[in-house]
Parts: C-alpha cells; structure tokens; sequence
C-alpha cells in the first residue's frame, strides 16, 4: 500500500449543473478507501493521474508544485480536483 494518499474533489458540475449520477460539488473522496463511490465513467478517466500522485509523482502541468491535478469525467458533467 502506497503511503501518499489521494483526495479527490467535485469542483463543479457543469451543464445544468446536474450530475446523472448524483455527485454534487464539494463532494470529497479519497483514494483508495472510496474507490468504489466515485462513477466508474470519472473513475476511469482520472485513474492514470492518481496512481502517479499515489506514487509520490508528478508531471509538469500539475498544480501546486505537483501535488493538485484538474480533470472532468468524460461527459464532461463533473470537475475534478486530485490532491
């Protein structure tokens, strides 16, 4: 088990502001405990990011000199933050 772990945030819900899935902003989860409660759609499109910030990595695009990462789930309904 990695000892870095990863906080994942709804920033905003684009649209109508309506998630089909429910998620609403400000909704927090962390990886790996929560796994299960984020949407398999934004799962997936966000799971490369945190297995590098689980790792203690970072690229150079991330935020925060490294440690934050934006993302949207693949709909593009919700925004994500990976701390």
């Amino acid at each position: 088990m990695s000892p870095f772990k990863v906080s994942i945030e709804i920033a905003d819900i684009l649209e109508e502001g309506n998630c089909p899935l429910g998620h609403v902003v400000g909704e927090k989860f962390l990886y790996p405990e929560d796994r299960g409660k984020i949407c398999a759609a934004a799962f997936n499109s966000i799971y490369p990011y945190i297995r590098v910030l689980e790792s203690g990595g970072s690229y150079h695009f991330f935020e925060d000199d490294g440690n934050t990462h934006k993302a949207c789930c693949p709909d593009y309904s919700a925004l994500l933050y990976l701390r």
